[in-house]
């Protein structure tokens, strides 16, 4: 068996994230002119990687109709300027899609077939609200294949809370608190400057131009969110303040074989070690991220106590960092990387 070449990730990129409503950040801006504006910056900031040498645009996107449409990897390849000669396809795994399209991005250099490609994922939920136009099989409901709740990502939630009662709503408002003051410190230290890139839209009759995040809620409060109702369940634990919100944004990132790297003069930020993909009960999609990490420590033998960074999104000087997902329908996965 031919060893597996190493693939690096160079550099990322993404927009400032936006509310998924009327008045918010992207209501009049397309989703496929977001994720261009990301291939632009990458391009833009790394000129040693020549358009013509990009061996594949991979997009993911959750409900690809509209402008999430028409094979998205290829049709934003063509808008950001990419030589016809560049392909691209889309894929969708509902919350991992972006990170599949890494990990199938990974591995075509790993074996060998590429050497440079984009990888990214875009969602506008603003236009396509999670479900639009979609059609579940009656048989799901009908031969008891799951339950009723499965179809709603706030009632599995609940779902969760009632498998593991530990986990009450006090403690998941408190994680709710700190999450806002780390990443109101994040912006602060200027930790985002690196990575989030700026964006003209049409607001209000008039240009202008989104540098940061606009869902942060700074000075959210643990007596503020105890008042909040609970939408999924009467007297449930789930809120809109101690939950994922629903937002526009987009990010990619370019990856390059290690050989490709070091010819191009690029930075070698970190490598994809390994990755695990599992399948869990759909009515408790949330747990998904721990047997995801479970079947891929086992791959890796790796312990926690070697992992440094848990749901990894920013730069880190730790060794091992994880990003980790729950993903709708019942799965999780966990991507192990290295810092070089």
């Amino acid at each position: 068996m031919t060893d597996l070449r190493d693939a690096v990730y160079v550099d990322g990129a993404r927009l400032p994230i936006g509310r998924a409503r009327a008045d918010g950040y992207y209501a009049h801006t397309r989703a496929d002119d977001m994720a261009v504006r990301c291939i632009r910056a990458l391009l833009d900031r790394n000129p040693a990687v020549e358009p013509a040498s990009v061996d594949d645009n991979v997009w993911a996107a959750t409900t690809q109709i509209g402008d999430q449409g028409l094979t998205i990897g290829r049709t934003t390849a063509i808008l950001a300027g990419l030589p016809t000669s560049v392909p691209g396809y889309a894929i969708d795994r509902m919350c991992a899609g972006a990170l599949t399209a890494i990990t199938n991005a990974a591995n075509a250099i790993r074996t060998g077939a590429q050497d440079v490609c984009i990888a990214g994922g875009v969602e506008h939920m603003g236009r396509h609200p999670m479900g639009e136009q979609a059609d579940p099989n009656p048989r799901f409901l009908a031969e008891s294949l799951v339950d009723a709740s499965a179809l709603v990502m706030g009632s599995t939630a609940e779902n969760l809370h009632d498998a593991h009662p530990e986990i009450s709503r006090e403690r998941c408002d408190a994680y709710a608190v700190q999450s806002q003051e780390r990443v109101a410190k994040a912006a602060a230290d200027g930790v985002f400057d690196s990575h989030v890139v700026r964006m003209s839209v049409w607001a209000d009759g008039a240009w202008r131009v989104v540098s940061g995040d606009e869902h942060p809620r700074p000075g959210t409060t643990l007596e503020g969110l105890s008042e909040l109702r609970t939408p999924f369940r009467p007297g449930g634990r789930v809120t809109a303040g101690n939950a994922a919100g629903l937002n526009d944004g987009a990010g990619a990132c370019v990856l390059a074989s290690r050989e490709a790297a070091d010819r191009l003069g690029l930075p070698g930020v970190m490598r994809v070690v390994d990755y695990a993909f599992v399948g869990v009960q759909p009515e408790t999609m949330g747990i998904g991220p721990i047997p995801a990490t479970d079947a891929l420590l086992a791959k890796t033998g790796l312990t926690m106590d070697d992992i440094d960074v848990v749901e990894m999104n920013e730069a880190f000087d730790a060794r091992y960092g994880l990003t980790t997902l729950c993903v709708g329908l019942g799965m999780g996965c966990t991507v192990l990387w290295e810092r070089l």
